[in-house]
């Protein structure tokens, strides 16, 4: 009976594998001159949590700037958090941080 060899093990190229990060995307609030501020101020407070004054400083900053930057979240759920700002009739997109 002939006897068999073990297979030697074969070294692997070395790859650099990438490591894929979700910083976040921008929540972008922009001004319009037809919502009230003090329900600006409601909404981040609703949908962000914020206390009442930086929901008020992010409302002076999209009025006086004309937009504000409100969140920082993963793509997907930045999508759905612009989704709902759109449903509260606030004009909101994503940016790239």
């Amino acid at each position: 009976m002939a006897t068999t060899a073990a297979p030697t093990p074969v070294k692997s190229p070395e790859r650099r594998e990438r490591v894929s990060r979700d910083f976040g995307w921008n929540i972008v609030v922009w001004n319009d001159p037809v919502t009230l501020m003090s329900y600006v101020v409601l909404v981040f407070r609703r949908l962000f949590g914020y206390d009442h004054e930086t929901a008020t400083k992010l409302m002076l900053q999209v009025h006086n700037e004309g937009r504000a930057i409100v969140a920082s979240q993963p793509r997907e759920q930045a999508e759905v958090t612009v989704a709902r700002l759109h449903a509260f009739g606030l004009q909101a997109t994503l940016a790239r941080p």
